[in-house]
């Protein structure tokens, strides 16, 4: 065989003119067997050259002039084959020898570019075939751009419109394709580019239909631009436009948005109306979803109740659909209470709630903490054959268990199983982990029991979730006796998963020789092969029990067997030696083994960096974090609110208001946890007045100065001081203003705008500045 030198050599400039070129350079930097690389690249250079040579062979057969022939030819690639790569290659070639593409090869060519998402290329190449004077019909013309607007890129779809009218100024895109264009700008919050082509879609001759009017008056609704959405809706009348529920529906929402609720009532009113009128029954649902929807986002819940009650709708819409909704939307808003009293409504007029409604009140309430109203329901549920799913049995289970009503979930569990179209097995198997939420290990050993009486064989997973149970309740011997059960052949045979727990559980015990037995002999005894769980879960035991060189002993060994580290046994080991107060161990092991093995991730740098912290050694962890972001790795905010708050225990202010710059540098912002820990950092109350200001602000960077001093937004003279000169006496104690000029001695409003102007001299951004340097100071 060539040596790979040569070999690379000799076949690089081939390789410059095949499609292998690319997948070469990607693949040969990570190679590891050189011989057996290019003994597969030289095979697939081969299969490419006779693929290149049968395509010339094909060109010279056939004529250039044969257009049918090459039309369907790339149709065929394209459409049938889905390779548009080749499409393009072989329309290249066939342009180098005077062929012109016509518009059946562009379209097969724009189809298959989008079928393949790539819309910006499609864009392209239409846009090139235009400057070309290569223009489709008009019919082809509209079915392209329909096509290209699924990538949702309207600006790029416009620009390319108005190429194709500047080309061909006969041409009329489709009054569907400008109501998908127009929907497109209001979804990216541009109602008012979104006009301006309804606008030139009129200038065209297009007479906008109810669909247009009413897609950009949810826009501007959406936008919060109430005024024009209403002169928009009162222009549908001019043109003669009837507006359908659905107008009636998003006017009524974007009203709802501003909180005037006063202000929908007309509206509202009108929609009902409009629905029992008549319209398309797929409208008015949408028009009722949509208001149904608004008002359980704005929190008009009353409302909600009142249409249930009274249905204004009518017989307009069915019911069962109507009750459906608002249940839908009053779950999405978090009120799972409300959607159960629309259940009780419902129920008392005889209709019969979708199970699928039935079970997201009670997955909702079950997860909300309100697991007794979701038990309650479920008896209810009983009388008209409700079942719930897998999901939402195991949430209401678990949160039954953890209130401590064991009774409950019981009944429910007996329930279930006399389902016939259940599996048994994972029923008991969600009860068990539920009971593993408690400290009731006499539960968990009495359900095992209860399976084995009742002829229901556990399997393996039952078994380990029992284990697992007993490991953390601390019943090691019981753990034990299952353990040696299920080693002797009584139950399931035991897995990884299952010396996994045992092994955990002793070392949590203290039992470390029996736990290291279990590693190195029964395992390999049943030919089983710890996993980097396993390991993971041993050298956590160990640096628990400070036997630290017996953890990284552990951990050669399993490196050695050649089992990779991952995130989590990194962050185990350098946590121990930071414990175990080794901390330049554990700066070597970071410089020498986790960071050239690129397996690291948030965890692991804030073990790094508590390590360091803890020792006193700030600067080198501040130090650490800004390599980190200098290296492209973007530490999350739990990671800076670590150094945040051993600043704050060093009581060093400026070392905490350097990193928040940092934090904000890198695009993040302070979370609760880092107002906290601010908190704590200053005692005197002035500047914890003013912190919590900058908090409300958002942007402390930009925190100007009618924030602060206007009367609506003054919230610290508002809300913290008694009149305004101690608001004055405030800001001047932190030197955000200069003390001297005109002494200010009235209490009235007129005082508080000439306060306004006295800042106003200041930049700001510098005030914002000095409101930090004075924090931090």
């Amino acid at each position: 065989m060539v040596a790979p030198s040569k070999s690379f050599s000799s076949i690089f400039h081939r390789l410059k003119s095949l499609s292998l070129y690319r997948h070469f350079l990607s693949l040969n930097r990570f190679n590891t067997q050189p011989e057996r690389f290019f003994s597969n690249i030289s095979t697939r250079i081969q299969a490419e050259e006779e693929h290149l040579w049968d395509e010339e062979n094909n060109l010279e057969c056939v004529s250039i002039a044969n257009r049918s022939y090459w039309t369907k030819k790339i149709h065929k690639l394209c459409a049938i084959d889905e390779n548009v790569d080749e499409a393009l290659r072989l329309l290249d070639r066939l342009r180098l020898q005077g062929y012109r593409p016509d518009s059946l090869n562009i379209s097969s060519l724009i189809h298959a570019l989008c079928k393949a998402r790539r819309y910006a290329e499609a864009h392209q190449r239409f846009m090139f075939s235009v400057a070309s004077r290569c223009v489709p019909n008009e019919r082809t013309c509209n079915v392209l751009i329909a096509r290209l607007l699924d990538a949702q890129t309207p600006h790029v779809t416009l620009v390319l419109i108005q190429c194709l009218t500047d080309v061909n100024p006969e041409f009329v895109p489709s009054l569907t394709n400008y109501n998908r264009l127009i929907d497109q700008f209001c979804k990216h919050f541009e109602p008012n580019v979104a006009h301006k082509v309804l606008l030139e879609m009129m200038s065209r001759g297009h007479h906008p239909g109810v669909i247009s009017y009413t897609t950009l008056i949810n826009g501007y609704c959406k936008f919060g631009d109430l005024g024009a959405a209403f002169q928009i809706f009162a222009e549908m009348y001019k043109k003669g436009v009837v507006p359908n529920s659905l107008s009636y529906s998003v006017l009524v929402s974007g009203i709802l948005s501003s909180r005037d609720f006063e202000g929908g009532k007309k509206p509202m009113s009108q929609l009902w109306e409009c629905m029992r009128r008549g319209d398309d029954t797929s409208v008015k649902c949408a028009a009722f979803a949509n208001l149904v929807d608004s008002l359980s986002r704005e929190g008009f819940f009353h409302e909600v109740f009142r249409i249930a009650e009274e249905m204004p709708q009518g017989n307009s819409i069915c019911h069962d659909f109507a009750y459906s909704q608002m249940v839908d939307s009053l779950c999405k808003a978090g009120m799972y209470h409300g959607a159960s009293r629309i259940v009780y409504i419902m129920r008392r007029r005889g209709f019969t709630p979708s199970l699928a409604s039935y079970n997201s009140i009670i997955h909702g309430l079950s997860k909300d903490g309100g697991c007794m109203r979701a038990f309650q329901l479920f008896q209810e549920g009983i009388t008209f054959g409700f079942i719930p799913s897998e999901y939402t049995y195991k949430i209401l289970i678990e949160a039954l268990c953890q209130e401590g009503d064991v009774h409950k979930a019981k009944e429910i569990l007996e329930y279930i199983l006399k389902l016939k179209v259940v599996d048994q097995t994972r029923v008991y198997n969600i009860y068990l982990r539920a009971l593993c939420l408690i400290n009731n290990a006499t539960e968990l050993l009495n359900t095992l029991v209860l399976m084995l009486q009742t002829q229901c064989k556990p399997d393996v997973i039952t078994l380990n979730t029992v284990l697992n149970g007993l490991c953390k309740m601390r019943r090691i011997q019981d753990a034990l006796k299952v353990f040696n059960d299920m080693a002797m052949g009584k139950f399931s045979e035991p897995d990884t998963v299952t010396f996994t727990i045992v092994i955990g559980g002793l070392l949590n015990a203290g039992q470390v020789q029996e736990a290291l037995v279990l590693l190195h002999e029964k395992m390999p005894e049943r030919c089983l092969k710890p996993n980097v769980v396993t390991y993971n879960a041993v050298i956590r035991g160990l640096f628990k029990l400070d036997k630290a060189n017996e953890a990284i002993e552990i951990y050669r060994t399993m490196v050695t067997q050649g089992i990779n580290a991952d995130s989590t046994t990194y962050t185990i080991i350098i946590d121990g030696l930071c414990e175990a107060a080794r901390l330049d161990e554990a700066k070597r092991f970071w410089e020498e083994v986790v960071w050239p093995s690129r397996v690291h991730d948030d965890f692991v740098y804030a073990s790094v960096l508590k390590g360091l912290s803890r020792s006193g050694q700030l600067d080198e962890a501040c130090h650490f974090l800004y390599e980190l972001v200098d290296c492209g790795v973007s530490p999350n905010i739990y990671n800076y609110n670590i150094l945040i708050d051993a600043a704050c225990k060093l009581g060093s202010k400026k070392y905490a208001y350097e990193i928040i710059g940092e934090l904000r540098k890198n695009g993040m912002s302070p979370d609760a946890v880092t107002w906290r820990i601010l908190d704590k950092l200053h005692t005197d109350n002035l500047e914890r007045h003013l912190l919590f200001s900058l908090k409300l602000n958002g942007n402390v960077n930009s925190l100007n100065c009618s924030e602060l001093c206007h009367a609506k937004n003054g919230i610290i003279w508002q809300s913290r001081y008694s009149n305004f000169l101690s608001f004055h006496r405030f800001i001047t104690q932190l030197r955000l203003i200069p003390t001297q000029g005109e002494e200010i001695s009235a209490t009235d409003d007129s005082n508080l705008l000439h306060l306004h102007k006295v800042v106003e001299g200041n930049d700001g951004d510098r005030l914002g500045n000095k409101c930090w340097t004075a924090l931090s100071e």
